[in-house]
């Protein structure tokens, strides 16, 4: 546990360039405190205490805005950038020394008991403002760009991801087209048949030309 706290709390060391010393980061960093009111109610959780990681869970979205559900695994490392709107699902899974920023949600789809929450591998970047929802998996090395909604689709391994729906950008550092497919897309693929349908419909009822002479 020790070692885990130790990896948190570099962590932002790493990630933030305004994190000047260790004293600010003790006195200024709130999502530290949040991880670590996680790290107590999820060992609660596994113990299966009733009630008392729920409450704390709820202390800890009070004070820090952020909300993480006591029954959601977070791996050692994380770093929760400004996290105020932060939600993180009680199926959830985070790997090592991933990066996730405010107002992200790792929401359910589902209202059954099971897996119903996203599952991240390591080093996993997660921009502002994004949605994954329901049981898909996020490989490692992983970057999803801001405002990005992913929803029942897993991304495999040092993928870079954006858009709404997301869609894959880069695959190991090359540009690519791997087929996560956009909304625009989409639109632009009915269109293209409508149009076909209306040419085929326009074609079917034209008058022949006349061979009658003048």
């Amino acid at each position: 546990m020790l070692q885990t706290i130790q990896a948190d709390f570099r962590a932002i060391r790493k990630n933030d360039p305004a994190a000047r010393n260790w004293l600010e980061v003790l006195v200024c960093y709130t999502t530290f405190y949040a991880i670590l009111i996680h790290r107590l109610t999820h060992f609660l959780w596994r113990i299966k205490l009733p009630i008392i990681p729920r409450v704390f869970s709820q202390l800890n979205r009070f004070l820090t805005g952020v909300e993480i559900h006591p029954g959601a695994s977070i791996g050692k490392g994380i770093f929760i950038d400004h996290g105020m709107g932060v939600v993180i699902g009680e199926t959830a899974k985070i790997g090592e020394n991933c990066i996730i920023f405010h107002n992200v949600t790792l929401g359910g789809t589902k209202t059954v008991r099971g897996r119903r929450h996203p599952k991240l591998g390591d080093n996993c970047l997660v921009g502002t403002g994004t949605s994954l929802l329901g049981p898909i998996l996020i490989g490692s090395d992983v970057k999803i760009g801001a405002a990005t909604t992913v929803i029942n689709r897993n991304i495999p391994d040092h993928c870079s991801v954006v858009g709404v729906p997301g869609h894959i950008v880069h695959y190991k550092g090359i540009r690519t087209k791997i087929p996560l497919p956009s909304m625009e897309y989409e639109t632009l693929e009915k269109m293209h048949d409508y149009m076909n349908v209306m040419l085929s419909q326009d074609e079917g009822t034209a008058h022949p030309p006349s061979n009658e002479a003048e």
